[in-house]
């Protein structure tokens, strides 16, 4: 009991805390009981500890709020990522339900997310991405290989002539024929077989008029003895436009059409692509 008394004693002992200015001014001194100084002095440590908690706090909340702004605008994004790859994949069913593969070719035509672990989405996200564009680049290039490709009659008549050595109608000499002559009446529109550029669009001699098509991927096609040619040089024609009308000019026995098909500068038999669908 003595000792608690001795404690409080001690406690609100007046202390002199004494301020000398300067000046002449006279010093000026404040009696504060121990027990103040002690209280002023676990106030300013305890506030101190307040204010450095509070300025960490902010700093957290800061660095969250970024967080969450990024990871919503990821969120955004991958949703958006994530409805193109879902109209890539109905684009590509309806593409493949098609029965044939010119069907495909014909129709292929591309318009060029619970908790979430970014970064595993994002990974699966992309690889499907490469996978999707793999699949439109493929069906592109088959595209264009199937349109390039001459396929079909460029006019609707019977093969008079077939590819192959034969003895020439006029000259009645053993000669190669480079193509094959389909006969048909005189003014039938004659169609390119197959997507292209013209070359050359002109007169010759024994062949009268001629019309040649550049198609890419190694093709190229020829439509001679025509009466009358519609296109000119540099034009680009598709598939079953009208490229002249048949006739029976140059070096010939009655109106036809001289049709030739050359794959990377070498003639052909045309009538392996005649009935191709």
């Amino acid at each position: 009991m003595r000792n608690i008394r001795s404690f409080f004693k001690m406690l609100f002992t007046p202390v002199t805390i004494m301020m000398v200015p300067h000046s002449r001014t006279k010093p000026v001194s404040i009696r504060v009981p121990l027990a103040g100084i002690l209280f002023s002095t676990a106030s300013f440590f305890v506030g101190v500890v307040y204010l450095f908690t509070v300025a960490v706090h902010t700093v957290e909340y800061h660095q969250m709020k970024e967080r969450l702004s990024y990871v919503t605008d990821q969120f955004l994004e991958l949703k958006s990522t994530m409805v193109s790859l879902k109209q890539a994949e109905l684009e590509f069913k309806r593409l493949f339900s098609l029965e044939s593969k010119a069907e495909v070719l014909e129709n292929a035509e591309f318009l060029d997310t619970g908790s979430l672990d970014m970064k595993v989405l994002r990974s699966q996200i992309d690889e499907a991405m490469r996978s999707v564009t793999d699949i439109k680049k493929y069906i592109a290039e088959q595209k264009d290989i199937y349109r390039a490709t001459p396929t079909g009659w460029p006019v609707p008549g019977y093969i008079s002539s077939r590819y192959g050595y034969r003895n020439h109608p006029q000259s009645g000499r053993r000669q190669l024929h480079t193509g094959i002559d389909i006969s048909i009446a005189s003014g039938t529109e004659v169609q390119a077989t197959a997507d292209g550029i013209v070359t050359f669009s002109g007169k010759t001699r024994n062949s009268g008029n001629v019309v040649v098509i550049e198609h890419g991927h190694g093709y190229t096609t020829a439509y001679a003895h025509n009466s009358k040619n519609f296109v000119k040089v540099g034009q680009r024609v598709t598939r079953g436009e009208a490229i002249g009308l048949a006739g029976s000019t140059g070096r010939s026995t009655g109106p036809h059409v001289h049709y030739e098909i050359w794959k990377d500068g070498r003639h052909v038999n045309p009538s392996k692509f005649l009935a191709r669908r």
